[in-house]
């Protein structure tokens, strides 16, 4: 069967991380076909935008997209793109697997019993962007609102984001959350959250997951408050297993459990909603690197095999998964961001690596 998927490159060592994946899907024999978009800020200039109209006509077409990193610029220029995506196309659950893989550094003891999902709702929390700059010496109507409605006196030098989350978002994400257990085997959900302290936000989202919870009575469920969760994951990462969180959250937890296997180098993502698929490495453009052969294709690589999953095509997914964790292995053909304590041999480059686990396929 031919699966035609939106490639968007992006930035930095965007391109140099998808040709590696076209190279390894290529040796698998799918019958993939990319219709490649550029987006990002290698397009801002001549289309004024970083997320041109025609990239979310193209992902709406194909209903799949894989997607390298995109620049966004801290503090200013424009707005994430993976946050318009998620939004254009009500991406709503990001689900961040994070197994660890064999000939990985990891500073956890023994890490190898570490095989987790993360779901985190995408579309709502504070990332929904609403917002209020600080505004003395003008007219303040939200500040007065404030002062008249509830009671709270803030200074005009006070910027405001609000905190949006609904009974419907929270059901569809822990639904989500339940179901992906569910058809994956796995045992237990734990839902996490701040609801001691933001009881109308938080609370409604744990209210919400223990509703939800009752109707899966084959899978566990448990609840947790994010700052326990942090400490959880660092000593005792092996007794999870799917996670679910509202935005902000999900956003950090993320990243703290790629750190626990390796990195966000070797972390897959995708963004998940009721008709469109967008899989995409989740660690930075590196633009530092950019050009030089030097980055690391793993996380890009694993989204593919999510992909691949997602378009049922099981057979060349688990040879890609097998093909990446049979050279992380042997550990002699990775980037240097790979290599282990102690190896004094050279790292292999990008292009280096991602021949070596096209070889791997062939061999499997």
């Amino acid at each position: 069967m031919t699966h035609t998927v939106t490639l968007v490159p992006g930035d930095g060592v965007g391109p140099e991380i998808t040709e590696v994946v076209r190279s390894c899907v290529a040796e698998l024999g799918t019958g993939i076909e990319w219709e490649v978009q550029q987006a990002g800020g290698s397009v801002l200039e001549a289309e004024k935008t970083p997320l041109p109209e025609r990239v979310l006509d193209s992902i709406r077409r194909n209903e799949v997209a894989l997607k390298g990193p995109v620049e966004t610029p801290i503090g200013k220029g424009f707005r994430s793109v993976n946050v318009q995506l998620r939004q254009s196309l009500d991406l709503f659950a990001s689900v961040r697997p994070c197994r660890y893989y064999p000939g990985i550094q990891s500073r956890i003891r023994d890490p190898e019993g570490i095989d987790l999902v993360i779901v985190r709702e995408n579309t709502e929390d504070l990332y929904a962007g609403i917002e209020f700059m600080e505004s003395c010496g003008a007219d303040g109507p939200f500040l007065r609102f404030l002062k008249e409605q509830k009671g709270v006196e803030l200074g005009c030098d006070t910027g405001i984001s609000i905190k949006p989350i609904s009974v419907s978002g929270s059901e569809r994400i822990v639904t989500f959350a339940f179901e992906h257990a569910r058809s994956n085997g796995r045992k237990k959900v734990t839902a996490i959250d701040k609801a001691n302290i933001m009881k109308y936000t938080d609370g409604l989202f744990m209210n919400v997951a223990e509703e939800v919870s009752r109707r899966y009575p084959d899978v566990a469920y448990e609840h947790k408050l994010v700052d326990n969760m942090c400490m959880q994951l660092v000593q005792y990462p092996e007794r999870y297993d799917v996670l679910v969180l509202p935005n902000l959250y999900g956003d950090i937890i993320s990243d703290l459990a790629a750190g626990i296997i390796g990195g966000l180098g070797v972390a897959p993502g995708a963004n998940m909603g009721s008709e469109y698929a967008v899989f995409e490495a989740t660690h930075g453009s590196a633009p530092d690197i950019a050009g030089r052969d030097l980055a690391n294709p793993v996380g890009i690589l694993l989204s593919t095999v999510l992909m691949l999953f997602h378009l049922d095509e099981r057979s060349a997914a688990e040879r890609l998964q097998g093909a990446i964790a049979a050279v992380l292995q042997e550990g002699s053909q990775v980037t240097a961001d790979l290599k282990r304590k102690g190896d004094t041999t050279p790292a292999a480059g990008t292009r280096a690596m991602g021949r070596a686990i096209a070889e791997r396929i062939q061999a499997l």
